[in-house]
């Protein structure tokens, strides 16, 4: 094998690595050194800004393949035949700590799923948890906020945590399924994943169902308690990292089997709370689980950065037969994810081997921009329509339309029988064994006695309290407890 030649950028060969060219033997340092200048100029500018959210992350390569028929609710083609397989990628991360954070600490995780698809990119953007903290994204930069850095101090403080729960009811909920068991999962391998919001599905005959979808772990829930995380930390910061890459490379390949709830359309008005709500889930004595495919990971990235800190997940990239539901919190993700990546990787971010279609070509007239490498042919025009055989729209609306009516404004979601924020949060304590509940108690009672304002601490006890009357009273005999030390 030929020995491989260093080079600069332009692709000419670097005589001397270790040495900088200087004015004679111990002189300053020479401006004509190229070499030197631009491998120092591409150091300093090596880091992109971080997400927001979801910073610390892994990734992987893999495939879905259909297992049962659902083409009675969805037209979508990865989806049209039993046996059909589509290639995908997938992202996990933790949501509130910064790229350098360690893989086993409290905190919901990501499940970012993009299919290449015959008809362009589908994202499917979730979590390991089925709701989540708020149910509006008006609330979301001030949710985000409370779980970061304090600004001050330039730590996480539990002050503003529960500070920001104290004010938010509907967070009630998931705060029970974080501090519960599942708050920390051993592994990346060991979670379920779901599609959280409440996504709609459109059949052949342009019939809408409203779909919620769930990813059960093949591998089995391990999950790890307080004691538990804080060890595995301090012996591999990278953990849930090193699990996935470790797994995939001895071929011992995770899998998944998705599942979904549908609920025809005209269910939706008088079910008996909001089912577009965020924080609470569908029972599946109402809308049993109904099997799909499965998901499996097979393949490492090559480059960790080129491809899972520039995979760029957006809800917003639908394909014909899927599409968006009333879902508040899903209706600012369309327009947030993709504003964040087109901040961080440029407007281009879509030409990325990483993010590009793979079984199809994307073609339209989107053009320049930094880093732009795809500008069309030759002859192509920039403008639509044209004379000039150019690519044109489809007649056929990828999902079917929402109906809307009222005046515009600022508006509550809308009311639904059962629609208060506690009774769900309350359902999932009793679900618990005695050991379940001990355990969540303790890991509340640890964060919420070291908040410092007694009217904070009051407040988020009316939220366990309103759940369920047992679960408010040993939650506030603990925090009593600990206060007491």
């Amino acid at each position: 094998m030929s020995k491989r030649v260093l080079t600069t950028e332009s692709g000419a060969p670097v005589a001397d690595n270790q040495n900088s060219a200087t004015a004679g033997v111990g002189g300053p340092i020479l401006l004509q050194d190229q070499h030197l200048l631009e491998k120092l100029a591409r150091f300093n500018r090596e880091r992109i800004p971080e997400r927001v959210v979801h910073a610390r992350g892994s990734g992987a390569y893999g495939y879905f393949e259909v297992t049962d028929d659902v083409t009675g609710f969805t037209r979508a083609d990865f989806l049209s035949q039993v046996g059909k397989r589509t290639e995908t990628f997938i992202r996990f991360s933790t949501v509130a700590d910064s790229l350098g954070g360690a893989d086993a600490v409290r905190d919901p995780r990501g499940f970012a799923l993009k299919f290449y698809t015959e008809e362009g990119n589908y994202d499917l953007v979730g979590n390991n948890t089925p709701v989540f903290f708020i149910k509006d994204p008006i609330k979301f930069p001030d949710f985000i906020h409370s779980q970061k850095r304090d600004p001050f101090t330039g730590k996480q403080e539990p002050d503003n945590v529960w500070d920001f729960w104290a004010h938010a009811p509907e967070a009630t909920h998931q705060v029970t399924w974080l501090m519960g068991d599942r708050g920390i999962p051993a592994s990346y391998r060991h979670m379920n994943g779901y599609g959280s919001h409440t996504y709609q599905w459109t059949n052949a005959q342009g019939e809408a169902f409203f779909v919620k979808y769930h990813f059960k772990t093949n591998q089995g829930i391990r999950s790890l308690s307080s004691d538990q995380a804080a060890e595995l930390v301090g012996k591999d910061a990278n953990s849930h990292q090193t699990d996935l890459l470790q797994a995939i490379e001895r071929g011992v390949n995770p899998s998944w089997t998705l599942y979904v709830q549908v609920m025809p359309a005209a269910e939706a008005a008088d079910y008996r709370f909001n089912p577009f709500d965020l924080t609470k889930v569908w029972p599946h004595s109402d809308y049993p689980l109904q099997r799909v495919g499965r998901l499996v990971l097979d393949r490492n990235p090559d480059n960790v950065f080129q491809e899972v800190e520039q995979a760029a997940f957006s809800p917003n990239n639908f394909v014909p037969g899927i599409g968006p539901s009333p879902d508040k919190m899903l209706q600012g993700r369309l327009f947030a994810y993709a504003d964040a990546h087109r901040y961080r990787l440029g407007v281009n971010h879509t030409q990325l081997a990483v993010n590009a279609p793979k079984a199809t070509e994307a073609d339209n007239y989107g053009r320049d921009g930094l880093m732009a490498t795809r500008n069309g042919r030759r002859s192509d025009k920039n403008y639509e329509p044209n004379s000039y055989a150019g690519p044109s729209q489809t007649d056929a609306a990828l999902s079917a339309p929402l109906a809307i009516a009222g005046w515009t404004g600022t508006h509550a979601a809308p009311s639904h029988v059962k629609d208060d924020d506690f009774f769900q949060a309350g359902e999932l304590y009793r679900l618990m064994s005695d050991d379940e509940k001990s355990r969540l108690i303790a890991n509340i009672a640890g964060g919420l006695s070291q908040v410092s304002r007694d009217d904070v601490i009051e407040k988020n006890l009316a939220h366990f309290h309103a759940a369920d009357a047992e679960y408010g009273k040993r939650v506030e005999e603990a925090v009593r407890a600990l206060r007491e030390d």
